[in-house]
């Protein structure tokens, strides 16, 4: 029987005792994580040809996150980077921890993956006035027509929250399959499984933060009608220290 554990208690607060679930605990602990690579990546920062191995592969992420974003918008590509790459790079983490036998992913909770549209519905005004104002950014709500003012504004928040549902439900959906088969076969289908629940835990990362860039870039691209005529921002001009 699967384990709905976003209702469970893992442990209770010290002095407290107040209880925290798994949905919550695990958050925490891919909180911990990245913060401990993000120090270990960046405690010795420097240019040049000789880098840690951990400032390397850090590289490496944020240029391999930095080049998908530029392919969509061609422009703010910085301005979008902070909040897609944060998207990715936990969501990526959480499937990634998968492996660990003991370990329940959040993002198979739907409060985490709706905890994540939120964001994107947020960052959806925030960098529409960003890039277009606050005159052109409304006036999105009243096209082709006024009259289409409550079903764009219901479109914009039920096109975030399919979101969160199909990432709940892709994740979620992984998790059983992987309970089912470990249980059917547990001596050698579990190395095959895990492989696999690695690879969609990528892509599903993949899917919801470039969906995520749609959305926020969607006025910025509309007002532009011509995205490719914009320059795309280069800080990563070298390769020294690839």
């Amino acid at each position: 029987m699967l384990e709905i554990y976003d209702k469970q208690v893992a442990f209770y607060l010290p002095y407290w005792n107040i209880p925290v679930n798994w949905t919550i605990a695990s958050t925490w602990i891919v909180m911990v994580v990245l913060m401990i690579v993000s120090w270990l990546a960046t405690r010795h920062l420097k240019t040049g040809k000789t880098v840690s191995h951990w400032q390397t592969a850090m590289e490496v992420i944020v240029k391999g996150i930095y080049g998908q974003i530029n392919e969509v918008t061609k422009s703010n590509v910085m301005s979008y980077l902070p909040f897609i790459g944060t998207l990715f790079i936990f969501i990526l983490t959480c499937n990634i921890l998968t492996i660990i036998p003991t370990f329940k992913t959040p993002t198979a909770s739907l409060s985490t993956t709706m905890a994540l549209a939120s964001m994107v519905l947020v960052g959806v005004p925030f960098f529409g006035i960003k890039n277009a104002g606050v005159k052109r950014y409304l006036k999105k709500y009243i096209e082709p027509s006024p009259a289409m003012l409550p079903f764009n504004i219901l479109s914009e928040i039920t096109s975030t929250g399919s979101m969160a549902v199909r990432l709940f439900g892709n994740v979620l959906s992984g998790v059983i399959i992987g309970s089912i088969c470990m249980m059917l076969v547990p001596f050698i289908l579990p190395l095959p499984m895990q492989v696999l629940g690695l690879f969609t835990g990528m892509i599903q990362a993949y899917i919801f933060a470039m969906l995520a860039l749609m959305y926020v870039s969607s006025v910025h691209a509309d007002e532009d009608g011509n995205k490719s005529a914009a320059l795309p921002e280069k800080p990563f001009e070298t390769d020294e220290t690839l």
